[in-house]
């Protein structure tokens, strides 16, 4: 990503958010060291939108993970499932959280191996890979949805957080704004 505004930064084993309470006032970025910190951020709304919860939440127990060790990959999966259920409790109603949460589950459950610390690499690599899965979905929809709309000057009108604050980083339907932008088609928002 640019030096645009981010709502998530990861570098590994560090995870920092925008804390979206504290906008538009300032930019507060937030440290996020564990499940625990996760779920607070997540459930006291410092960061919001479907996506980003799923991502936040993934990569707050990635975080945690990256600081511990297992001696076995039973001992791995049982406190990888035990936060991810904590986790799940952060958002209730999130699709997005849930599926994450049912994707790493199953990712840590397939991995071969007695090893907990390959257990343990699998889910942050996991987590890591849906952060940039993230990122490449929200730029294939705006392209393919400024393709769809044309070359044609457009108007547009938003009301949804659907771009940077929603997601990992890009944005869902303001994704297509931006690519509206790109390819010189855009005439107001």
């Amino acid at each position: 990503m640019s030096a645009r505004l981010q709502a998530i930064k990861w570098e590994r084993p560090h995870l920092t958010i925008l804390n979206q309470l504290a906008l538009p006032h300032s930019s507060e970025y937030i440290e996020i060291s564990d499940a625990r910190a996760g779920h607070y951020a997540i459930s006291s709304m410092q960061t919001r939108g479907a996506p980003a919860i799923a991502i936040v939440a993934a990569l707050s127990l990635a975080a945690e993970l990256s600081t511990m060790h297992f001696d076995t990959s039973a001992s791995a999966r049982t406190h990888i499932h035990m936060q991810l259920d904590y986790l799940a409790t952060s958002r209730p109603t999130a699709v997005n959280l849930f599926d994450a949460i049912t994707k790493l589950k199953h990712a840590v459950d397939t991995t071969i191996t007695d090893n907990g610390q390959v257990v343990r690499d699998t889910y942050v690599q996991m987590a890591e890979r849906m952060l940039d899965a993230d990122v490449k979905d929200n730029m294939a929809i705006g392209e393919h949805g400024a393709q769809l709309i044309g070359n044609d000057k457009v108007r547009v009108l938003t009301h949804c957080n659907t771009g940077t604050l929603a997601t990992a980083g890009y944005g869902t339907a303001l994704g297509i704004v931006r690519s509206l932008h790109a390819q010189g088609s855009l005439d107001r928002v």
